[in-house]
């Protein structure tokens, strides 16, 4: 894939800078943000608010590809104004580009638009996934079906349309989970949490970058794709690993009380941690997709030689 223009809303995030060092050497990136910055080779950055057509929209004219990673963070707390500022962050950036994509005489070959695996519900007793996946109705699932609803009722005749459920999102890069989890497997504390036995859906941002490039590439792709690694572990075999490949013996565990003071302290939700994702990525492994990370025992080793030692020791 090269040469190409990418267009990817939101971009200034974890997955937008891997989706940077990923395509930007052989491609034209355009960020849309609220926080512009000076562009850097073959990246520029334009302002946009997420909610209303500015000038922004003439970017998207002759686009290749668009990628809408826009959404406030859920790794708040879950009152009432965070939680509308949540789903308005999702819905109005997607109604938005829909509305200006809608109008362009030479609209992107392909949308996809970012979604979560956490839009399944709770699971222990089996996977889940696009075919049979089971979808419950707590917040999150919430916030992931009004996403997709918003994006499912935009009509766009010239452009695919693509809904990726993204998994636990594994990197080197700035603003990812890694470098928090690290930091509890440096100091002694990366046992498993609460009971150890939820499922840990994950994906190395690597894989991410790699089946936007295959969705693109292939045509007839079209639809819902769980971008998850295809070996979900539970949380406790999770930690297990993380400890071995950065040289640590022992982690003390949270057990779920712990956990709820906690998350309290630093303003988030124990969901984030106990909550069981099970999901697998049954159709872009039907269609041929190819995982270049499907373990964490590869997946481990590969984030960590990009980091420094400090990430994860003490000394």
């Amino acid at each position: 894939m090269k040469n190409k223009r990418i267009i990817i809303a939101g971009g200034t995030g974890f997955i937008g800078h891997g989706l940077v060092e990923y395509f930007g050497a052989d491609n034209d990136i355009v960020i849309l943000t609220r926080q512009p910055q000076p562009g850097n080779g073959r990246v520029q950055y334009i302002a946009w608010d997420g909610r209303t057509r500015g000038d922004w929209a003439a970017a998207l004219e002759g686009a290749d590809l668009l990628i809408n990673l826009t959404g406030r963070s859920v790794n708040c707390r879950y009152n009432e104004t965070n939680r509308q500022a949540i789903f308005n962050s999702r819905t109005d950036a997607t109604r938005v580009l829909g509305e200006v994509v809608q109008t362009l005489e030479k609209p992107p070959q392909l949308w996809v638009n970012a979604a979560s695996a956490t839009i399944y519900r709770h699971a222990e007793d089996r996977p889940m996934d696009e075919f049979t996946g089971e979808i419950a109705n707590d917040f999150s699932v919430q916030v992931c079906k009004r996403w997709e609803t918003t994006f499912n009722e935009i009509t766009l005749p010239h452009t695919r349309k693509i809904i990726l459920r993204i998994g636990v999102t594994l990197g080197w890069q700035p603003g990812g989970v890694m470098h928090p989890y690290l930091n509890l497997v440096k100091f002694g504390l990366g046992g498993y949490q609460g009971s150890g036995r939820q499922m840990f859906t994950w994906v190395h941002i690597n894989d991410v970058c790699r089946m936007i490039r295959w969705l693109y590439d292939n045509d007839s792709t079209s639809g819902v794709y769980n971008c998850t690694a295809p070996h979900p572990v539970p949380n406790r075999t999770f930690m297990r690993l993380l400890r071995k490949t950065a040289g640590h013996l022992f982690g003390l565990p949270a057990p779920a009380p712990l956990l709820s003071i906690g998350a309290a302290l630093i303003g988030t939700e124990t969901e984030l941690l106990l909550k069981s994702r099970w999901v697998l990525p049954t159709r872009a492994l039907q269609e041929g997709f190819v995982f270049q990370f499907p373990v964490l025992e590869t997946a481990f080793p590969d984030i960590l030689a990009h980091m420094p030692r400090s990430a994860y020791h003490l000394f």
